[in-house]
């Protein structure tokens, strides 16, 4: 009994040992659109930034606001991210879609600048991180990936200075909290043995933004924005069954943690504006996801052979966002814009999850609005694409992967439709 004892623990150390923390996202569930208006222009936005949605393009752009700004909206989007497997294995010729492909994520921005002081306030709450992907169980990679949601969200409380008239810095405070679940399979199949591995937690971090905004010129407009990188330790549990083991190890929760640093990132923008009629943005985004490079999942007192600490490579590296935009202005408060975003992948082949299934993506925006004295609204839509990508040679994510003989490889393409609505009051 001692002796099948310990061979059934080492079983479960090769099933459960290593279960990746990789199964979160990278640029393809980075949420730029946080305004109907930037959006349009490609979020071509940086060095515009004039209206209360600036706390998160430019927090220096409130200094250029009167009064109390109060500006929200919802963008709603549907992606379907589909996988086929490659030529000779099983399931050839299929293709998947992911389960969940509706999600909708609100914002609120409130900006309000006194006359008799060279300072503006502002306060922001976003989600600048988020998605919820789901694979059927029958994909061939069930045991690199199953399940992934990440909710993220921030309080960004802000403070512009007006330097000179044309000239403005900024900085805020972002409260951060985030809630974090994962799942993979420890077999190749669901049935007949009932087998599965989850991790949940939710932690809170801390971070900063600041920002710039020059105008050398009355044509000319210059800006650049920072946001720190922000660590969040994930307090939760881990869950795990393996059947026909459960009269050894019964289905069990163990507490853990595991600490995830979302990345440093750096915008700069040009604006011209040849007439009061007309606004061409150009903008680049640098997303440091170098910051995920191993990560360690802690398990509390786990069971006889598990580890209590898996370290994970991930190895994700850093990307560039362009974004180009282009704002028409007409009589009566109403302008139309258009827009072009190219959004470079950060996940590596070598360790690729499908629950970021991230890839090179192109995005296409239209919009258009209104500026009242009192109301002002926004409206925009964005087609996002992604070039099929072929992944080979990528090694499993996680010890499961490995003892089922399972990966990632596969072609990989993305399609999304987006809508924002966005309204604002100025009292």
């Amino acid at each position: 009994m001692i002796t099948n004892r310990r061979i059934t623990s080492g079983v479960l150390v090769a099933l459960v040992s290593g279960v990746s923390a990789s199964s979160v996202f990278a640029n393809g569930f980075r949420l730029a659109d946080q305004d109907a208006f930037a959006t349009a222009r490609g979020e071509a936005f940086v060095a515009t930034a004039d209206n209360a949605s600036a706390i998160y393009y430019n927090p220096a752009g409130i200094a250029q606001l009167q009064g109390s700004n109060l500006r929200g909206g919802v963008y709603g989007i549907y992606l379907d991210p589909t996988f086929r497997p490659p030529a000779g294995a099983n399931n050839s010729g299929n293709t998947y879609h992911i389960e969940n492909n509706l999600a909708a994520v609100p914002q609120v921005f409130y900006a309000y600048a006194p006359e008799s002081l060279p300072l503006s306030f502002g306060v922001g709450i976003y989600s600048p991180y988020g998605g919820n992907v789901t694979w059927p169980q029958d994909t061939g990679f069930r045991s690199v990936a199953l399940e992934g949601s990440l909710m993220y969200s921030t309080i960004n409380p802000v403070v512009a200075l007006k330097l000179a008239p044309s000239l403005s810095i900024a900085a805020g405070a972002m409260v951060n909290y985030a809630n974090l679940k994962m799942e993979q399979g420890l077999l190749r199949t669901e049935q007949p043995l009932a087998n599965f591995f989850r991790f949940k937690g939710d932690g809170w971090s801390a971070g900063y933004n600041l920002g710039l905004l020059w105008q050398p010129h009355k044509q000319v407009s210059l800006g650049a924005t920072f946001r720190s990188s922000a660590t969040v330790d994930m307090e939760g549990h881990t869950e795990f069954e393996q059947q026909p083991l459960r009269g050894l190890y019964p289905a069990s929760s163990r507490i853990a943690s595991a600490e995830f640093e979302f990345p440093m990132t750096v915008a700069f923008g040009i604006s011209f504006r040849p007439t009061p009629k007309w606004n061409l943005e150009f903008d680049a985004d640098y997303a440091d996801w170098g910051s995920f490079g191993t990560i360690y999942i802690q398990q509390q007192a786990p069971p006889f052979g598990l580890k209590a600490i898996t370290p994970v490579t991930l190895n994700w590296q850093p990307s560039w966002m362009y974004g180009f935009g282009v704002t028409r202005y007409f009589d009566h408060g109403w302008h139309a814009s258009a827009g072009y975003v190219f959004n470079e992948s950060s996940v590596p082949d070598a360790y690729y999850t499908p629950l970021a299934a991230d890839l090179d993506r192109y995005f296409i925006s239209v919009g258009a609005g209104f500026r009242g004295k009192r109301f002002d609204f926004d409206v925009a839509y964005q087609f996002g694409y992604g070039a099929p990508h072929t992944v080979t040679g990528s090694t499993p994510s996680s010890t499961p992967g490995q003892f089922a003989g399972q990966n990632a490889n596969g072609t990989y393409d993305f399609i999304s439709h987006a809508l924002l609505v966005t309204v604002g009051m100025h009292f």
